[in-house]
This record gives structure tokens, sequence and C-alpha cells, in this order.
């Protein structure tokens, strides 16, 4: 198929490559002339595992390209995805301008007598679909242009550090579709991967006992809904045994071994189940929001998911509190972090836990000191710098700290030098913010360890 993809950010460029990959011609459309111009020379604009390596391989270069405009990928598409950001308003709803625009430039493009499936692949509250098509019918009728254009939604399910591979390897594929006709040639766009007749690309092999994907095809609104649904559910997850994990401090039990014998338990399950400093990043947060701002909009109240996010808040505060009465307080002490990012395998910090730990380190009168080994340089870019020690290296981000948190885990912090961390600290005492390190090491070397849960 040939289709065109606009917005060449996380979900545009992933899927982009995935699909060219798989043997369709794909133009990502990018106003951002920085981000543009990377893209065309090769160069991947983010960090994610196998982007870089499937951007040059043979068949995606070959079938891969980016336009700064809609106007000559648009008229020879067979299907445009729409896959720009949905960034929360102040209200928690999610800002759809950016989405209606892109409709609005991908009508006003269309050819006559084309035939054309317009996807929704960004976020959307529910409805979104109703106005795209609303909005690609008006432009049509203003224009004076009679084609096709049949509209979906084909939420996106991507989890940054594999999205590469919940691309080509999902549990499942949605398409919201009033009629047969608009679903059908999403169902084409995808048969490589429901029937998985292609040969993995470097480094993303298929996983072991992978068993072939569904496709269901629901209403738009269903469609749109089940994305926020799964987000909120999973945050909901990870805040539960969060809340247990308080629990279990007070209590002389360990979270991890209950998470364990929770995960068990094939209801269950053990995915999600990992207490430590909470969830962040540029879905859960805008998402659960997203869904309880969608609740009051119908006057219903969400008490669970508003429950979650204020756990998931309390969470980082607990990690602060308890830092403070091992340290006997934190004012003129020097704290450091070990990762900004919101998890290991990607350079997103966005509403990271680290990122919310800085300030109220920095409001209790303490010096921070940082270090990431993906995303320390965009860091610096950030006005939250300014107030804080970056460092190149961990052990350097250690060197006279009375507390250190480990934030993200980042596998190099697991295997640091941990008898040197504990020289070149003032005060030997690591917080280990996602119950991820060798407890029995940093003893050995010296080191008071608190984790969460215990």
């Amino acid at each position: 198929m040939r289709l065109a993809i606009v917005g060449a950010g996380y979900v545009g460029v992933n899927c982009g490559a995935a699909l060219a990959f798989l043997g369709h011609r794909v133009a990502i459309i990018e106003k951002n002339a920085e981000r543009l111009a990377l893209l065309r020379a090769g160069r991947s604009p983010i960090h994610e595992h196998g982007l870089q390596e499937l951007l040059g391989h043979p068949t995606v270069k070959a079938r891969l390209s980016f336009h700064d405009s809609p106007a000559e990928a648009v008229p020879v598409s067979e299907m445009v995805m729409i896959a720009v950001g949905t960034p929360p308003r102040r209200n928690g709803q999610a800002d759809t301008r950016y989405v209606e625009e892109a409709a609005g430039e991908v009508a006003a493009a269309l050819a006559p007598s084309q035939r054309v499936t317009v996807v929704v692949k960004s976020t959307v509250p529910v409805g979104t679909n109703r106005r795209v098509r609303s909005v690609v019918e008006r432009t049509l009728q203003q224009r004076g242009v009679e084609c096709t254009a049949l509209c979906a939604s084909n939420p996106e399910f991507l989890r940054e550090g594999r999205a590469l591979a919940d691309m080509l390897y999902p549990d499942r594929i949605v398409v919201g579709a009033e009629t047969d006709d608009a679903a059908e040639p999403l169902h084409r766009l995808y048969r490589p991967i429901l029937e998985q007749s292609f040969d993995p690309p470097p480094l993303l092999d298929r996983p072991q006992g992978y068993t072939l994907p569904r496709l269901i095809v629901t209403s738009p609104e269903s469609a749109e809904l089940i994305k926020y649904a799964s987000n909120a559910f999973l945050a909901t997850k990870i805040s539960f045994i969060n809340e247990i994990a308080g629990l279990c401090e007070r209590l002389g039990a360990d979270v991890v071994e209950v998470a364990r014998g929770m995960g068990l338990d094939s209801r269950i399950g053990p995915g999600f189940l990992q207490a430590g400093l909470g969830w962040g990043g540029s879905c859960f947060p805008k998402d659960t929001s997203a869904l309880i701002s969608m609740g009051c909009d119908h006057d219903y109240a969400m008490p669970l998911l508003s429950a979650a996010v204020e756990v998931n808040r309390r969470q980082r505060q607990h990690a602060i509190d308890r830092l403070q009465s091992a340290l006997k307080g934190l004012r003129g002490r020097t704290v450091g972090i070990l990762g900004l990012t919101f998890k290991a395998g990607t350079d997103d910090a966005r509403e990271s836990p680290a990122l919310e730990l800085i300030p109220m380190l920095l409001d209790r009168g303490a010096y921070v000191q940082v270090n990431d080994p993906v995303a320390l340089e965009r860091f610096r870019q950030d006005p939250a710098s300014e107030e804080v020690t970056c460092c190149e290296q961990a052990l350097d981000t250690a060197r006279g700290a009375d507390g250190l948190i480990v934030a993200t885990d980042w596998p190099i912090y697991r295997d640091l030098d941990w008898e040197a961390i504990a020289a070149a600290m003032r005060t030997p005492v690591v917080l280990d913010g996602r119950n991820f390190l060798d407890v029995g090491r940093l003893e050995r070397a010296g080191i008071t360890v608190l984790r969460i849960g215990q």
C-alpha cells in the first residue's frame, strides 16, 4: 500500500519505519525543520531500541520518504494516518487542535476522485473521529472536490523502549470503523503482522512462543476509549502495588515477595506490579487526566482512577520523606539522582519521577546532582537544570553525596562499581527507587539501602 503519516513524533516514526520494512510505501509528513533534516539524513530523532538500525535498513530506505507538507504525499496515498500530539490542557482534557488541523490539511490536499482512508492514530477523546470526519467533509465541500474519504480509528499501544517490537509483534490491533469499507484497508495494511509472514529485522527477533495477534473491529467510540481504558488500568495497577508497598513498610512485609505471589495468579499476572517511584512518561499522566476529564464532562465521577493519580503523586513525596528520615534532614545535604528518564530504554523524561523529585529536594534545602546515560544533554536545555549539577559519570554523581536516589532502572546502574560509589559518598545511603539493585552487594560495600515496600 501507499500511505502517508502526518507527524514524525514517537508514534509516527516508529510506525512508519515498521510499515516500510513490511513492504508498504510510506511518506512521513513533518513540519519541524530540525526533525525533518535528521530523518532525511537517516538519523533517528529519538532514542528507541532498533530504530536507528531499521531506518538504515535497505528496504526501509527504499520505501520511506519524508516531506514538509501533505501536497506531494497525500494525493497518491490510499491511506493517511494522523499521528500528531494531543497535549493536555490545563483542565486535563486532551488538546485535539493539532489532529483537526492535520485533518483539514489532508483534506485540502486530496485529489478529485481519490479514494482514501483517513486514520486517526493519535490518542484522542471519544468523539474525535466524528470531528475528523466532519472536518474532512467540510473542507472537501468548500473546495468543491468529490472524492471518497473514509475515516477510521486505530489507536497505538507502543511502549517506549519497545515500540518497534510492539508494532511488529502486538497483542492485538484495534480498528474503530463504522463500515466494512473503512476497516478493510487497515486489515490489508496489517496483514503481514496478522500472519507474521515477514522475516524479523535486525535486533527485533520474534518473541519465543509468540502467537498470532487478533484484529478486532469496534465502533470508533469504543476504539478511542480502549486506548484510554488500557493505560488507565495499567496506571491503576502500578498505584495499587505502590499503595500495598506503603503498608508493607509498616507491617514488616516485603512488597517484592507480595507482588510475586500475586502475579502468579493468572487472573492478575505479574506485569505492572513493580513497586517504585510511580509512573510517568508521555502517556499515563496525560491519559488518566483526560479520562477523568471526560467523566467530568458527562457528570460522571471516577474515584478509582482519581485515587490512582493521587497515590502516584504521593509516591514521590514518600521517597523524599524516607531519605530525609534516613539522613536526619535534607537541608544542606547533597543528593545525587541516577536516571532522569521515566523508564529505561528511552530518552523521554516527560513527567518522570526524577524531574518531580528535583524541585522537592531543592525546596527542602538540598543540593542536587544528576546523571543519565542518554537524557543528560537534553536535560541541560531544560531551565530546571540551572539549579542542579549535571554529571557525565555516575561516580561523579555520588561524589560528596549524602544520599543517592536511583530513579531509573537503567541496567548500567545495577552493574556500577558500588564499592567506588560508597567510597565517593559522604554518607553511603542509597534509595533504590526501582527495587532492582543487588541489595546484598551494596550492603557488602557498606551502603545503607532503602527500598520501596520493605
